[in-house]
């Protein structure tokens, strides 16, 4: 049988492990084993690590390197801090505590006291909703247990439904995480529930009332899952009924989430599988449960995986008093 041709595949391949420091003598043997020959190999190999290509790609790779340097100390210093692996919970702080300690410093807070104005918390339930909008046409996402990318493929899970027949999927059905309304659903669930957000004060001493964007509406049953992933902007969770399991990991670990695309990953942060992500034991990981109530700040890029550990509705909100603008300069919306 004759030897094969190194093609484009196996260049890639190659280039890769030179990038990750591989050598002649490390690189070669995996080759033969493939039957390349050698003399043809070893010229291939060396070819590579010559190359000016190489050379103008291991110079980007050393940036890449002094950054991660950069997110290392982020990490130890996160680590250092007495109470590193809880949240705090602070009672209402004035808006320059809460920029100063949490905002700037990009630190999640349980915030209390701040929703205590707020009619919907003396309001909503399943069965109020349903008496009052149960007629009203509303968008979900549904069927979301026949696919494991239910999130990245959240559009093709859209339905439509009166909103009295979801709410009694949502508390007749037990624990399920197949149909969910969630941002996703937000453009039409605004205006078919509109007078919901009358009974929402915007929280003035953190957020700008004044703008567009108010907020965005989640409902559903017990078991409900948004798997692990960051946003591009900071965000509040006001969390209205019932509760919810937040799963955290701060945002310059990074290297440890196994991040493939855009801001999702592969990780269950539940149910790892640590044959497949053993890198994930070196993450972070801070648990905090929200209730009726409590509101909960999570920074721009941090990780957070939710289940709803009730019957849940929460109103997430991005409108910040100050800059928010963080999604613009982001690139990566792609395999990483």
């Amino acid at each position: 049988m004759p030897a094969p041709e190194f093609d484009d595949e196996w260049r890639r391949w190659i280039a890769e492990n030179v990038m990750l420091g591989g050598t002649v003598e490390s690189i070669l043997p995996t080759l033969l084993r493939q039957g390349f020959e050698a003399g043809a190999t070893r010229r291939e190999v060396e070819a590579a690590i010559a190359s000016p290509y190489t050379s103008g790609a291991r110079r980007l790779l050393n940036r890449l390197r002094k950054r991660e340097w950069v997110l290392e100390i982020h990490r130890k210093l996160g680590r250092i801090l007495p109470g590193g692996d809880l949240v705090e919970r602070r009672h209402r702080p004035p808006r320059d505590a809460f920029l100063r300690d949490f905002y700037a410093a990009n630190r999640p807070v349980v915030i209390t006291g701040a929703m205590d104005d707020w009619p919907a918390l003396g309001k909503w339930a399943p069965a109020y909703l349903r008496g009052r909008f149960g007629n009203r046409t509303v968008e979900v996402q549904a069927s979301r247990g026949a696919n494991p990318r239910y999130e990245v493929d959240s559009q093709r899970h859209r339905r439509q439904m009166p909103f009295s027949e979801f709410i009694d999927l949502v508390v007749g059905g037990g624990p399920t995480n197949d149909h969910y309304m969630t941002a996703n659903n937000n453009s039409r669930n605004f205006e078919s529930l509109s007078e919901l957000w009358d009974d929402i004060v915007q929280i003035p001493e953190y957020l700008d009332g004044s703008a567009k964007a108010r907020g965005f509406l989640w409902f559903g049953p017990a078991g409900t899952i948004t798997p692990l992933h960051h946003d591009l902007t900071n965000n509040f969770m006001a969390q209205v009924y019932g509760r919810k399991l937040v799963k955290l990991v701060p945002a310059c670990d990074i290297g440890y989430v196994a991040n493939e695309f855009h801001c999702y990953t592969n990780v269950d942060a539940e149910k790892v599988d640590w044959r497949r992500f053993p890198q994930y034991r070196q993450a972070r990981v801070i648990d905090v449960v929200i209730g009726p109530g409590e509101l909960l700040f999570l920074p721009v890029g941090w990780w957070h995986y939710v289940r709803a550990l009730d019957v849940s509705i929460t109103v997430s909100f991005t409108n910040f008093v100050v800059d928010n603008d963080f999604h613009t300069a982001y690139t990566t919306y792609h395999d990483v």
